[in-house]
């Protein structure tokens, strides 16, 4: 799959309109993508084995997306595979009080895999790109000494997060970061089925349906965070998510493709240890 046709090259300036949602590659049908999407699964189950017995690198996820963009659904159909053992999921929600007094990377930083194991975020420390942006008014309970809020506190907290990425990824985190790309058009779709299906009214509320109207603001947010804190070390990709199996297929490809270019094996004992051990198992 040509994944990097998905990729935001640092520096690159994003409007999305010019990503088209529903695009599903060269795959016309779903059942044409299943048999990929498997071996792709099985070669992740497979890397994930190295990768934790290696116990050098860290993995982590980042999903980010507008309400019923399909985040649940990819972690449920592509990450549950994986050992749980070696993997934690996070959601993050509204910050708690303990949260807001400590700074806005606090809850995500104490959160990070440890090495040998993948995190998945499912939301993460852009939501301070995005919601305080559209509601200014939040950052009032945050108390940061800054007062003036403008362009540059902005830039700051772009430039505070992509030096944080790079810390992490010079430590050993290698860091995947995915938009799902929802159309306002099947966002209202995925809505209004969850208004009808008992098994997903639990996930709706009175404040997601006040958000839909902040459409508009949310995508502008989110054109100036991908070209923003896209780094060659750290990109995002931008994953067409009106139709949930393409974007599961693609995350998946990418994934195993990020995982397999660590060259992992498993570890090897040298000859000397390899002697000890038969000697102390055949007398």
């Amino acid at each position: 799959m040509n994944t990097a046709a998905y990729l935001i090259k640092e520096g690159q300036k994003v409007s999305l309109a010019d990503f088209d949602p529903a695009d599903t590659g060269h795959f016309r049908r779903k059942e044409e993508a299943l048999t990929k999407l498997s071996a792709d699964i099985e070669k992740m189950i497979s890397l994930q084995d190295k990768f934790y017995a290696r116990n050098t690198y860290s993995l982590l996820i980042i999903l980010q997306g507008m309400d019923c963009a399909g985040k649940d659904s990819l972690i449920k159909h592509v990450l549950s595979g994986l050992n749980p053992q070696g993997v934690e999921v996070y959601s993050f929600k509204k910050p708690t009080v303990e949260e807001l007094e400590h700074d806005f990377l606090w809850r995500c930083w104490k959160r990070l895999p440890a090495k040998g194991h993948i995190g998945i975020f499912n939301r993460s420390y852009y939501e301070e790109l995005l919601v305080t942006r559209v509601h200014p008014e939040l950052l009032e309970k945050e108390r940061f000494p800054q007062q003036t809020v403008d362009e540059k506190f902005w830039e700051k907290r772009f430039s505070a997060i992509n030096h944080f990425e790079r810390f992490l990824v010079e430590n050993g985190l290698l860091i995947i970061k995915f938009f799902l790309h929802l159309s306002k058009k099947e966002q209202d779709k995925r809505l209004a089925e969850r208004i009808e299906r008992e098994d997903k009214q639990w996930k709706l509320s009175l404040s997601d349906l006040m958000e839909r109207k902040k459409w508009p603001e949310y995508i502008a947010a989110y054109e100036k965070l991908l070209s923003e804190t896209s780094t060659i070390q750290c990109p995002w990709y931008i994953l067409p998510a009106d139709h949930k199996w393409y974007s599961q297929l693609l995350a998946a490809s990418i994934i195993v493709e990020k995982m397999e270019a660590l060259q992992l094996d498993y570890p090897k004992l040298n000859e000397e240890e390899k002697e000890k051990l038969k000697a102390l198992f055949y007398n």
